[in-house]
């Protein structure tokens, strides 16, 4: 058999459905193998090999099922870079599969930059941002490493693994009889040990002002988030897991540097916080890592034991286990009394409810009333991602995907496209006008199949979240962010003309009324929102103040006052 064709009818049994990549010479035989079976998988090509690896990363997240990407030796394995690392830091099971030249023309131990045209040792950049990668000489190694690829991805926390498939394995015929044997592996079941539990339940029992902090580790199901109400306990989540909102009746919002001010003073004034799946990285906690909940017991909880070194207290209790098993038994076995602590939460809540209210947030949240309860919405980075963190109010099972760790500029749109081609259904990409153009190519591919991609732009006419650093910092020299400083957008209604993409243009909320039905519809559609070129996201942490005392400062008085509760 012929071992492109093995590797096409291997992801069949392991019902890959759709696979993105871009063509090149090393991966033409593997093209080949996908199209003789095109009637069970899917491929897609892409016009950059970013925007390939962000359109897996999509769709793994949207599926929550290992996702396939590929491409060819030298440039097109180093164009996927950026989506590996993204997949790597927020944990997104994804396979690539890259080209590498024939056997005999790699350089091999010989001290020259290449040998073979497009050769590029790819297995050595990419190992610090896999699980697991391997270069593959050996046809007969192919079964083992296509199953340790899979294992790898899913096993433990998620992530992505990349085998480099030299073009003579590709096109070699063997018989599959003659195949090295797989590895014996088995996955990890890290349920809490039960004094591990034990100590939880005893640090809740005594607490007065416990919390639960979820984070991105924690697999979104229905059924645990209707124990989580039951036990009466207030949740905040870190940015990624802000989809929960809709699930939960104590959700006071996201912590960190530009996160919720309820959910930054609850964690400050909490004596426990549960955190189940979180980082706790500096944007998370603060610069000084010791002024994060100073007067709590921390308890993390995370698959990913080398998290746990990365202490914010010294004193801090660290379980490795998973999070979803972990939330689950702490809720059959606890029964807290906290109405008066969630009485206190409400009350900050309250006094907080309008402090950071502002056209660009009010209009977010109109917007919201007027997206499917069921769509999938992903967004770049930059203001609009922490805009729509902040604002949109999300419904019932809709997603929200970001790149979070890595922080990849042009990210949501091919996301989009790879939640698109999960769902058959639409997807709202939202992005800022820095952003958009980091993957403005893949207009074309939303064009071309018409996906039912919804395209907000913000334009503010300049890189907005940097452009408020220069303004705190550097004395608002705006060098490279704005149109006088060397930054500059296209009219974007000219850009959807030559996509033959519809177009529409909004500065108000009252204007996108007129858009609600396109919104929903199965066709794509651009949306540019005008924004003035001063805009801001807020509240945001100075640099060295504790979380709860973001800017625009609050009345003193008021701030004491809440402490003080």
């Amino acid at each position: 058999m012929k071992i492109s064709d093995y590797i096409v009818e291997y992801l069949i049994k392991k019902e890959v459905k759709h696979v993105f990549g871009y063509p090149g010479g090393m991966v033409t035989h593997f093209m080949d193998s996908l199209a003789k079976y095109n009637n069970n998988i899917k491929a897609h090509v892409l016009y950059h090999e970013q925007a390939v690896a962000f359109a897996a990363c999509g769709y793994a997240q949207t599926t929550n099922e290992v996702a396939v990407a590929y491409a060819t030796s030298g440039p097109g394995a180093t164009n996927l870079i950026t989506g590996i690392c993204n997949a790597y830091m927020d944990s997104i099971p994804v396979v690539f599969i890259t080209g590498q030249v024939n056997s005999f023309e790699q350089k091999g131990n010989l001290k020259v930059r290449q040998r073979g045209f497009q050769e590029t040792e790819i297995i050595e950049m990419v190992s610090n941002c896999t699980k697991y990668c391997k270069k593959i000489t050996n046809p007969l190694e192919i079964r083992k490493e296509l199953d340790k690829a899979f294992f790898y991805s899913l096993d433990g926390r998620k992530g992505p693994v990349l085998l480099d498939i030299s073009m003579d394995v590709f096109r070699s015929e063997i018989n599959t009889d003659d195949f090295y044997p797989s590895a014996n592996l088995f996955y990890q079941h890290k349920s809490i040990k039960n004094d591990d539990l034990e100590k939880i339940l005893d640090l809740l029992k005594k607490s007065k002002r416990p919390a639960i902090l979820i984070g991105n580790g924690l697999t979104r199901d229905n059924k645990l988030f209707d124990k989580v109400n039951k036990i009466k306990v207030p949740v905040v989540s870190s940015m990624l897991a802000v989809d929960i909102k809709s699930n939960l009746d104590n959700y006071y919002g996201f912590i960190g540097a530009y996160g919720d001010r309820t959910a930054n003073f609850i964690i400050a004034k909490s004596d426990l916080i549960i955190s189940l799946g979180a980082r706790l990285d500096i944007r998370q906690v603060g610069a000084k890592r010791e002024n994060f909940a100073p007067e709590s017991v921390i308890i993390r909880i995370d698959i990913d034991e080398n998290e746990l070194s990365y202490k914010v207290h010294k004193d801090e209790i660290g379980i490795c286990a998973d999070a979803n098993n972990t939330l689950e038994q702490i809720c059959n076995h606890t029964n807290c009394n906290t109405n008066d602590w969630l009485n206190v939460c409400n009350k900050i809540k309250d006094s907080l409810a309008n402090v950071d209210s502002d056209s660009t947030r009010n209009l977010i949240s109109e917007m919201s009333k007027k997206l499917d309860k069921n769509l999938v919405i992903t967004t770049d980075v930059g203001q609009n991602q922490v805009w729509i963190a902040q604002s949109l109010i999300p419904s019932n099972g809709q997603k929200m995907l970001f790149s979070g760790g890595h922080g990849a500029m042009g990210y949501s749109l091919p996301a989009a496209i790879g939640a698109a081609y999960a769902l058959s259904a639409p997807v709202c990409s939202f992005n800022g006008d820095g952003g958009i153009q980091m993957n403005i190519q893949e207009l074309q591919t939303v064009a071309r199949d018409k996906l039912p991609v919804k395209i907000v732009i913000f334009n503010n006419q300049a890189l907005g979240m940097i452009r408020h650093f220069q303004e705190m910092y550097f004395n608002g020299r705006y060098f490279q962010t704005i149109s006088s400083g060397g930054f500059s957008s296209p009219d974007f209604k000219l850009i959807a003309e030559a996509y033959k993409i519809r177009y529409y243009k909004v500065s108000s909320e009252s204007e996108l009324v007129r858009i609600t039905d396109e919104m929903n519809d199965i066709l794509p559609l651009i949306l540019e929102i005008v924004l003035p070129e001063e805009t801001y996201v807020v509240p945001k942490l100075k640099y060295g103040n504790p979380n709860q005392d973001q800017e625009p400062l609050i009345d003193r008085v008021l701030y004491n006052k809440l402490m003080d509760l």
